[in-house]
């Protein structure tokens, strides 16, 4: 444990936030590219006020806005269905199962996982709520535990997300013409015979590949975290007990009582689903999921089961606050891609890597690369707008299958989560623990991921 504390001290001394961390990012950037691109070849051109340019043209990008809004709203909508009276009673449940460490970080774990899998932002806040549910329990009925390795597994979900459902990549690319958008102006070279007009997620989340792998981590992560339980001091606890949010039960009046009328609110709802069914149906039976699709969903379920409208709303303006770093930070991801795209930088990263990497090795590098960038751009939908391109065409010149290196992406991308405290804050929030206290157990979980998801793109 002393080397994370090493770590984690290093990380407070020397890592600025977020947001100034997106910053230096993007002033690196603009010096690479001054450094090592060339000016355009044209009159009276200035070649940092054409980078500047290009910087501003990538953040104001409408198609990747629209990107980040979906994001948003897959987080949102995914607190939004945790906060709701049946999934606080769910989960109170099933903590009644847990009486010790070990019992209480496998049941988190494997939930987590599983929900994760399905929706990044619902497995955040569902892994948040059950680990306090824990220390809740302990509290309430005498028995003891590891608070930060409850807490730790609450975050496991991270770790799988981008492989999952909910993955910005494997989203994206499951959109027709996202991928033949996404190289447009990349490369001199023409992918358009090469490109396919969508990945669906038969070839990438539901592929045989990942969902093995996937099963893996689902059975070694609680498995390894249950043992860990068993040695694990015991922990202080002193929290209030969490109530989420308060049902209205005063009498309304007029206009108000459309806002708390559960025939309006679940009827809408159900109109939702059944829209979601009649106009996605196809593309469901061909795996074939969409952002939009997924939001769409969620919005209808999480109306059915809040029950009305106030209270969807209640829910809305509390989740709502988690947001607000995709918000802010995303458009600065936009323009690093505007920059490097633009600029050519794209091009020289990839020609490096096809010098160095082989049809077997690529997936590797990807895989470390993602994970390192991760550290700096804690974003999957950032990430794979400034890397995919390099992936893609690293990809089609070695000859690579896409689906493998669109998922090597993906994996290292959610790996570094355990060491990256950006989506740990919705956690660290409603558990009031503190990420040193998470960190030397994220930290191990990060380095058995890394081994189980290097083997699988070896294997497969």
């Amino acid at each position: 444990m002393n080397i994370t504390a090493t770590i984690e001290s290093l990380f407070k001394r020397f890592m600025p936030s977020p947001f100034a961390i997106a910053i230096l990012l993007t002033l690196v950037t603009m010096l690479l590219a001054l450094l090592f691109t060339d000016s355009p070849q044209t009159e009276n051109s200035n070649h940092f006020f054409t980078i500047l340019s290009y910087w501003e043209h990538g953040i104001w990008n409408s198609d990747l806005l629209v990107f980040a809004y979906q994001m948003m709203l897959i987080l949102v909508l995914g607190h939004i269905l945790v906060l709701s009276k049946p999934m606080n009673f769910l989960i109170g449940k099933l903590t009644n199962l847990v009486s010790n460490t070990s019992n209480a970080v496998l049941l988190v774990s494997v939930c987590t996982l599983l929900v994760s899998f399905f929706n990044w932002g619902l497995g955040l806040i569902f892994g948040a709520i059950m680990a306090r549910k824990v220390a809740e329990a302990s509290q309430l009925r005498g028995f003891k535990i590891n608070y930060p390795l409850v807490g730790a597994s609450g975050y496991v979900g991270l770790m799988i997300w981008h492989g999952g459902i909910s993955g910005s990549a494997p989203l994206k690319v499951s959109e027709s013409g996202h991928l033949a958008s996404l190289m447009s102006g990349i490369s001199t070279t023409d992918y358009s015979a090469q490109l396919p007009d969508l990945i669906s997620y038969s070839e990438t989340v539901f592929s045989p590949f990942n969902l093995i792998i996937f099963g893996v981590i689902l059975v070694i992560i609680p498995l390894f975290l249950y043992r860990l339980g068993k040695k694990a001091p015991i922990t202080e606890i002193n929290l209030p007990i969490y109530q989420g949010l308060e049902i209205q039960n005063e009498k309304m009046k007029g206009a108000e009582r459309i806002d708390h009328s559960k025939f309006f609110g679940i009827t809408f709802g159900a109109i939702i689903l059944i829209a979601f069914v009649y106009q996605y149906f196809d593309a469901l039976t061909e795996l074939i999921i969409t952002p939009n699709m997924l939001n769409f969903l969620m919005l209808g379920l999480a109306l059915i089961l809040h029950g009305n409208i106030h209270q969807f709303l209640s829910a809305v303006e509390e989740a709502i606050k988690g947001a607000s770093g995709i918000l802010i930070q995303f458009p600065l991801y936009f323009g690093i891609m505007g920059i490097m795209r633009d600029s050519g930088m794209v091009v020289q990263i990839s020609d490096f890597f096809i010098s160095v990497a082989t049809p077997t090795t690529l997936p590797i590098f990807t895989f470390f690369s993602g994970g390192l960038v991760n550290l700096f751009v804690p974003s999957g939908g950032g990430q794979w707008a400034i890397q995919g391109p390099i992936v893609i065409e690293s990809a089609l010149k070695l000859g690579v299958p896409l689906p493998k290196a669109i998922m090597a992406l993906a994996y290292g991308d959610q790996i570094t989560n355990m060491l990256q405290p950006f989506w740990a804050l919705p956690l660290l929030g409603i558990t009031k623990l503190k990420a040193k206290e998470i960190l030397p157990y994220t930290l191990l979980l990060m380095l058995i991921g890394s081994v189980i998801f290097i083997a699988g793109l070896l294997i497969f």
